[in-house]
């Protein structure tokens, strides 16, 4: 598959963000200052609002985006998108009462929480539901984008928090016990995915042409003279080389980079604001785990292309 600039960012950012917010709504204690409280909720807001921007120009025409939310009852695509809103508007309201009210935020707080997992997990499900990518169709998926969320929005709002410790555990180990088990899921991911072909799944130029009753189907002439969307959108090709160097580099900067700055502020007892060095190398290790989720999967439709 093609790897998307605008879908990348679209997934990354988006799920940090959603995490962030769930956790928020939880109830992370952040730090008293009303100043701090709306700088992380903009933050969280603004990962998960410019991810959802971004994954309008992947679009033909952007500005029809907003009809995907006729299709909810069907499309994991129309579902995410409105959870998204529907989390974005509760975790803006629970900003607001939290800032201004003496109102009780507890109960939109755990909702708004909710919301944005559901809304990560719908960004899983647009991929996972796919039969046509054996990549992709598989319940890890979905356990990788949450994990991936989950660990991420931690780094964030631990960073921004204003307690060192959560039921006697440093945050700083806590981070850790977020990022190491996502990373665990997404290795698991890779070591299924390398047994998850076309082939693998009985997906053959035979089955995809319907002819395999006849005999060995081989391409005489191709349907195109050039490229064309399916050949630009779902076909790529990346060398096993390359996968294998681009995989460390996702692991070294996005795993045990954040590790290792957690583990520095645990053992030195350094402030919780240093953990967003670990968020944001996080993040780029995770923009290089998602180029390769899209690089390295294959569409049933390039069988017929050769």
């Amino acid at each position: 598959m093609h790897p998307a600039v605008s879908v990348i960012l679209f997934t990354v950012t988006s799920g940090a963000g959603f995490g962030a917010i769930a956790l928020i709504g939880a109830g992370y204690p952040l730090r008293d200052h009303p100043l701090a409280v709306l700088l992380t909720a903009m933050a969280a807001g603004g990962l998960a609002v410019a991810g959802l921007v971004a994954s309008t120009f992947h679009l033909g025409h952007p500005e029809r985006a907003w009809r995907a939310f006729s299709q909810w009852r069907s499309s994991w695509l129309s579902r995410e998108g409105v959870l998204a809103v529907a989390a974005l508007v509760g975790f803006g309201l629970h900003t607001l009462a939290r800032l201004f009210t003496d109102w009780p935020v507890a109960g939109i707080g755990w909702a708004v929480s909710a919301l944005s997992l559901a809304t990560i997990f719908s960004t899983a499900m647009i991929y996972a539901q796919l039969r046509t990518v054996p990549h992709w169709h598989s319940a890890l998926t979905p356990a990788a984008y949450l994990g991936f969320g989950l660990a991420s929005g931690f780094l964030l709002v631990a960073a921004a928090g204003n307690v060192s410790a959560l039921g006697g555990v440093s945050v700083a180990l806590i981070a850790m016990a977020l990022v190491v088990p996502a990373w665990a899921v997404k290795i698991a991911w890779w070591q299924r995915a390398a047994s998850a072909t076309l082939a693998a799944r009985d997906m053959t130029a035979e089955s995809a042409t319907g002819l395999g009753a006849i005999g060995r189907v081989r391409l005489l002439e191709r349907p195109h003279s050039g490229a064309n969307y399916l050949t630009r959108e779902m076909v790529h090709r990346i060398g096993r080389k390359h996968a294998g160097k681009l995989r460390v580099a996702a692991i070294a900067i996005g795993a045990m980079l954040p590790t290792l700055i957690a583990a520095l502020v645990a053992w030195l007892q350094l402030e919780t604001v240093f953990l967003l060095a670990g968020f944001v190398a996080m993040m780029a290790g995770l923009f290089v785990e998602r180029w390769l989720f899209f690089a390295e999967a294959s569409h049933s439709v390039s069988l017929y292309y050769d």
